[in-house]
C-alpha cells in the first residue's frame, strides 16, 4: 500500500514538474518542484528496492510491480547520472534565506536584508538604487508623521527647482565649500554644450531658497517665514556607496526658516531636533543621541550645527 502510494505520488509530481516547465513558471519555482520529485523517487526507491519508472500501461499497479522496473533498470540508468546535475541548483535555492552572519560578513549581510526583504533593488548606476513598496512606504510614514507635527507649528510645504546656475553657487562657494566636490552638473543637453552649466541641487538653503527669501522680506512684518520641501538631491559621493545611509541621489526633508530675531530661530532649532529625534526613536525604533557638532564639523557659514547620531554597533561608530 505504501509503494503504491509513493508511486503515485511520483507520478503526481513528475506531471506538477512538467506543467511548470512547459508554462516557462520562473525557475525558483521549477527548482523547487524538482527537488521535491527527487525527493519522492528516493523514498520510492528506500521502500521497493528499486528506482521509480512510469507504468507502460495506464495501471498504477503495475508501477509497484518489480519485475518490470529491473527490466527498464538497463535502459533508465542514464537519468540516474544526470540527477547530480538537476540537484546541483540546490544552491541557487539558499537565498531565499540570509547566507551570511551578521558578526562574520556585515557589509553582505546589510545587502541580503535589504534586496531579500525586498526594500531596494540594485540599479546600473553606481550610488543609484531602486526604493521597492516596503522601503518607500517607511519614508511615506516618515513624510505623513513629520508634516502633522511641522504644520503644528505653522510650517507649508513648498518647492524649489533642483537645477542650480553656476552664478548662484559661486555666489554662496563658502557655504556651500563642503559640497563643492560632490556637486554634479549638467553640461550638455542632447550632443550641444550648454552655454552655462547648471548643477543639481546638493542642498537648497543658500543657493536656492534664500535668494527668494531676500525678495520676500522686505519688512518685519513679512516674518518669520516658514518653508519645507521633500525632494530629492544628489551628491556625487566619491567614497563606497551603501543603500539608505551613503548614496549618490536620495530622498530627503529640509525645512528654512527665517525670523525677526534669533532668539525665537534658536527656540525653532530645538524644537525640530526633538521631532528628528522622534522619527528615528517613535517610528523607527533607532536610538539616538541629540547633541551640537564641533566648531571643525559645524555646516560652512553656520553658527552652529545640531545633530542626531546614532550608533552602529557593527562598526563601532556613530552615523548622523
Amino acid at each position: 500500500a505504501l509503494a503504491k502510494e509513493l508511486f503515485d505520488k511520483v507520478a503526481e509530481q513528475g506531471e506538477a514538474v512538467r506543467l511548470l516547465k512547459t508554462s516557462k513558471a520562473e525557475k525558483a519555482q521549477v527548482e523547487a518542484a524538482v527537488k521535491q520529485l527527487l525527493s519522492l523517487k528516493e523514498q520510492y526507491k528506500a521502500t521497493t528496492g528499486h528506482d521509480y519508472k512510469p507504468a507502460s500501461t495506464g495501471d498504477a499497479k503495475n508501477g509497484a510491480r518489480k519485475q518490470e522496473p529491473k527490466k527498464q533498470e538497463p535502459k533508465k540508468q542514464e537519468p540516474k547520472k544526470q540527477e547530480p546535475k538537476k540537484q546541483e541548483p540546490k544552491k541557487e535555492v539558499l537565498p531565499l534565506g540570509m547566507e551570511v552572519k551578521k558578526l562574520e560578513n556585515f557589509s553582505e549581510w546589510y545587502s541580503q536584508v535589504i534586496t531579500k526583504s525586498e526594500l531596494v533593488e540594485y540599479y546600473d548606476v553606481s550610488g543609484c538604487y531602486i526604493l521597492r513598496p516596503w522601503a518607500y512606504s517607511i519614508w511615506e510614514a516618515i513624510q505623513q508623521f513629520f508634516n502633522a507635527e511641522i504644520m503644528k507649528l505653522g510650517v507649508e510645504n513648498c518647492y524649489f527647482p533642483m537645477l542650480v546656475s553656476q552664478a548662484a553657487l559661486e555666489r554662496e562657494k563658502s557655504h556651500i565649500a563642503d559640497f563643492a566636490p560632490e556637486v554634479a552638473w549638467v553640461t550638455r543637453s542632447g550632443k550641444t554644450d550648454l552655454a552655462e552649466p547648471v548643477a543639481i541641487r546638493p542642498t537648497s538653503e543658500t543657493a536656492v531658497m534664500y535668494p527668494a527669501f531676500a525678495k520676500w522680506v522686505q519688512s518685519h512684518r513679512d516674518l518669520p517665514i516658514k518653508l519645507n520641501q521633500w525632494c530629492s538631491v544628489v551628491r556625487w559621493e566619491f567614497k563606497h556607496p551603501q543603500p539608505f545611509l551613503r548614496t549618490r541621489e536620495f530622498l530627503w526633508q529640509e525645512g528654512h526658516t527665517a525670523y525677526a530675531n534669533a532668539k525665537d530661530a534658536k527656540i525653532e532649532v530645538r524644537q525640530i531636533l526633538d521631532l528628528y529625534a522622534d522619527v528615528y526613536e517613535k517610528l523607527l525604533a533607532i536610538p539616538v543621541v541629540r547633541g551640537q557638532k564641533t566648531e571643525k564639523e559645524k555646516f560652512a557659514g553656520a553658527d552652529y550645527t545640531t545633530t542626531v547620531e546614532a550608533f552602529i554597533s557593527a562598526s563601532g561608530r556613530a552615523i548622523q
